[in-house]
């Protein structure tokens, strides 16, 4: 079968390896849908996980999938052949797809120690697996919106909007909020949230955003000077920029929610974040959101579809990538014949 191995800095290879089998305790998936992520993207620039003597060597690639399960270990409980299941690679013992020894852009998925409603969780019915494919982006997405905790009435204020960025708009949307801007460099990830619920975009560069933001949430009140009535800045751009802006503008008792991960170690004028009282919070994964992705009961459907911009078959798996790197995509998908 075919696997996604990273075997360098910028070395990602589609090889050729034996299909597994499953051990007592294990189950196997025949993949049928993979996203490509952005830490995805980041794994093959770093040549693994980035931390010295963390991961596997080559490390597959891959980890937001859904599929079919083909085989059951003998001592798995509540699993049968042909059920369609949800990966959820961070409570699998090998991380998939994270610096563990799987993989989830492969033909057929290993999963050791397979627990249901822990590391596979069953796909609704009538959920398209290609679509189920989007619970982990939009369990990341939807654990930040948690933990902001905006009110219908905050006005919010999106940095970023590729695929996690896009998801948080969708839940900010679901929870009723009535002010939702998008901020990014790509006009073609600011159509797309638009039609996900934001009520206002802007294009980096184009406008003063001090003067934009202001216009659209009113002045804020700040001990420091000039302020924008923005409650919630939302952080999935990862620009250092960003920080200081948002620390800048913010009036008090302001919110900055931090999902994207900043490679660098970057100066914060915390005299600011003193004096206004701002509240600085990370978010990381989504150690509950799974069941509340797959339960929601207005289900993900058409607005889920429109995260997606690209689908590729695994054999064009190179051209994918090329796609994924590009600002005029959103969530790249793999699908498996």
């Amino acid at each position: 079968m075919k696997l996604v191995n990273i075997h360098g800095p910028d070395d990602v290879r589609v090889d050729t390896v034996p299909e597994p089998s499953a051990g007592p305790n294990d189950v196997i998936v025949k993949v049928s849908a993979c996203g490509v992520c952005g830490s995805d993207l980041t794994f093959i620039k770093l040549g693994g996980t980035g931390v010295p003597g963390v991961g596997a060597s080559p490390m597959p690639l891959g980890h937001e999938a859904a599929g079919v399960v083909t085989e059951v270990g003998r001592h798995v409980k509540g699993f049968t052949q042909g059920m369609r299941v949800i990966v959820n690679p961070m409570a699998t013992p090998h991380v998939i797809g994270n610096g563990g020894t799987e993989g989830a852009f492969t033909d057929y998925l290993l999963v050791r120690d397979a627990v249901l409603n822990e590391g596979l969780w069953e796909v609704p019915e009538g959920m398209p697996l290609h679509i189920a494919a989007l619970t982990e982006p939009l369990g990341v997405a939807r654990h930040g919106v948690n933990r902001a905790n905006p009110q219908p009435d905050s006005k919010c204020v999106v940095f970023g909007v590729g695929p996690i960025g896009l998801g948080a708009v969708l839940w900010l949307k679901r929870r009723g909020v009535k002010s939702i801007v998008a901020v990014d460099v790509s006009e073609h990830r600011l159509r797309a949230a638009e039609r996900l619920g934001a009520t206002q975009t802007l294009v980096v560069g184009r406008q003063n955003l001090f003067e934009t933001l202001g216009q659209l949430h009113g002045a804020g009140r700040s001990v420091m000077g000039p302020a924008v009535g923005t409650d919630i800045f939302f952080d999935f751009a990862g620009s250092p920029q960003v920080v200081a802006d948002a620390i800048d503008m913010a009036k008090q008792g302001a919110k900055l929610l931090m999902v994207a991960i900043h490679p660098l170690p970057e100066t914060i004028d915390f005299t600011k974040v003193v004096v206004k009282e701002l509240s600085i919070l990370g978010s990381c994964g989504y150690p509950h959101e799974y069941p509340e992705v797959i339960a929601d009961p207005r289900g993900l459907g058409a607005e889920a579809e429109a995260l997606i911009s690209h689908r590729f078959e695994f054999d064009r798996f190179h051209e994918a990538l090329a796609t994924a790197r590009s600002s005029s995509s959103t969530k790249v998908m793999i699908e498996f014949s």
